[in-house]
């Protein structure tokens, strides 16, 4: 089993001073914890692999392909391969759960 703490990944993920940190890589899938402050731009470009998106803390709005919702506390977001997405108008910091299928490479 491998199990994590939220304190701990995001502790982890400030001291190397960036926005993304992935924490689990398995043949199938990875997993990371993704952080932005109010205000800040999310400079993310299409991946070659499927995501969902867990969002646990935070109010932001996202846009995939041409849809724009708002996200919040345990919203969950599904993005498929290839498609543009942004997290815009971070109204409150932002962390949130990424899960990648296949593994982020």
């Amino acid at each position: 089993m491998k199990a994590f703490r939220l304190d701990e990944l995001e502790a982890e993920r400030a001291a190397n001073d960036g926005a993304y940190l992935q924490f689990l890589r398995e043949r199938n899938m990875s997993v990371g914890l993704y952080s932005l402050d109010a205000g800040q731009s999310d400079p993310q470009q299409p991946h070659r692999q499927d995501e969902v998106y867990f969002v646990v803390s935070g109010r932001a709005s996202i846009t995939v392909g041409e849809e724009t919702t708002t996200v919040a506390n345990g919203s969950v977001v599904y993005v498929p391969a290839g498609v543009p997405h942004k997290f815009h108008h971070i109204t409150e910091p932002l962390k949130v759960l990424v899960v990648f299928s296949p593994p982020e490479g």
